[in-house]
């Protein structure tokens, strides 16, 4: 199979993924003036926003914290763009940049040639050579999917919440909601609204924020402290506000942890919830907040507590996590447990060999935007030390000078032409 890959020399960079980052990466290497090729395993560019979410998200953020470089939002967005309206966004951003990534090329394996000098990056039918590596795939690359005990069992219905679109076809049906972060409190209240009795679970404390405080969303309020207050100082603040916004929520069974939101965000990623009308409904009882599973039986649930439910089906808001170590063959740059840098924001966008990551930072949309200008400005200063001529003379006759690579060599012409490989200039 390896021997029939058809081998492709790309001039610049090759970018894998085509979300946010790989799109914002894309368009400050073309500011730049550096060739790039962005391979995207499905058949459209951000597809966890078109594919994998429900219809009723909106961003977390306020809308100038997600821009991508280059382009603002339309202005007639609201503050909390919705799903569709960022989509628009998105496609509008590829169009405006003419950004066409190769779709339907999922990166199977990409190691570094240090004898070439060269990434080597596989799919199914390709082998490419590149200089420069930009890992955009995210954090959120693949659903976890958590070992329940006594899932086998369970006879009704059982998906992701990638899968969930609306709550519709809940109507009426007890439905039990595995995960309490932003996406299972979000998919609990649309259940609520659409008809069906939800039930969340929640093992493990988490601090839920008001969306907006002072007029203010929560978020634009918080780096607007940070400017003057030391990160505890700012951590107090949000919880007392918190507590005279939405009250004591321990009576709820939802307790907060004993480290401030925002730093328990910046020590281990985990981001706070923002309150979009689901704790109105659980003071009401309309969504019940129940403890960690002990397993699942044909009908329900029994519960760490003794507790015995039935429900018609399990909706697992349990996350995504990133499938880099699954295809990257590198030791030091990712680390190989959970898919991220090594090194922590704002220093985890570079890493040795011309790797480069984008979209990591476990702080969203802004600081992968940051990220992208980062890694265009470094590779820019180094595309620019040669002429892109002799730069690409030089790779092709040291890829073409391989004998095992020489019968596979695809000439410029069809690489643009079946590749549509961006080059500017």
């Amino acid at each position: 199979m390896k021997s029939q890959l058809k081998c492709v020399s790309v001039p610049g960079t090759v970018i894998v993924g085509a979300g946010p980052s790989g799109l914002a990466t894309a368009a400050c290497l073309k500011e730049k003036g550096v060739p790039y090729l962005i391979l995207e395993r499905e058949n459209c560019l951000a597809s966890l926003w078109k594919l994998k979410a429900y219809d009723c998200l909106t961003v977390h953020l306020p809308r100038k914290f997600c821009e991508l470089p280059h382009m603002t939002l339309p202005p007639d967005f609201p503050a909390f763009p919705t799903k569709l309206q960022f989509i628009s966004y998105l496609d509008a951003y590829a169009k405006h940049f003419s950004i066409e990534p190769v779709f339907g090329e999922e990166v199977q394996q990409a190691e570094y040639d240090s004898t070439m000098g060269f990434w080597r990056v596989q799919t199914l039918r390709y082998r490419f050579f590149c200089r420069w590596l930009i890992v955009a795939t995210g954090e959120n690359a693949e659903p976890i999917l958590p070992e329940i005990p006594g899932i086998s069992d369970f006879q009704g219905g059982y998906l992701h919440s990638s899968l969930y679109k609306n709550g519709a076809n809940f109507k009426g049906e007890k439905t039990l909601v595995v995960g309490c972060g932003n996406s299972g409190m979000e998919i609990s209240l649309d259940l609520c609204n659409n008809g069906a009795q939800p039930f969340m679970v929640v093992r493990n404390e988490l601090h839920i924020l008001p969306k907006e405080m002072l007029g203010r969303s929560t978020f634009g309020l918080s780096m607007w402290l940070l400017k003057w207050l030391p990160l505890r100082i700012v951590d107090r603040f949000l919880i007392l506000s918190s507590r005279l916004i939405l009250g004591d929520t321990r009576q709820f069974g939802l307790r907060r942890p004993q480290i401030g939101p925002l730093e328990l965000k910046k020590t281990t990623g985990k981001t706070p919830v923002l309150d979009v009308g689901t704790l109105a409904k659980i003071r009401t009882g309309q969504i019940k907040v129940v403890p960690g599973i002990h397993r699942l039986t044909a009908r329900g649930a029994e519960f760490v507590n003794g507790g015995v439910a039935e429900f018609d089906s399990v909706i697992l808001a349990t996350g995504y996590r990133s499938n880099v170590p699954s295809w990257l063959k590198e030791e030091e740059f990712f680390n190989k447990h959970d898919g991220s840098p090594k090194t922590p924001f704002p220093n985890c966008w570079k890493g040795k060999n011309g790797l480069y990551s984008v979209g990591f930072s476990k702080q969203g949309l802004q600081d992968a935007s940051i990220d992208a200008q980062r890694v265009a400005q470094d590779i820019a200063r180094q595309w620019k030390s040669e002429t892109k001529h002799l730069h690409f003379d030089y790779h092709m006759e040291r890829i073409v000078s391989h004998p095992r690579l020489h019968a596979h060599i695809s000439s410029i012409s069809s690489l643009r032409s079946r590749l549509q490989v961006n080059q500017v200039g």
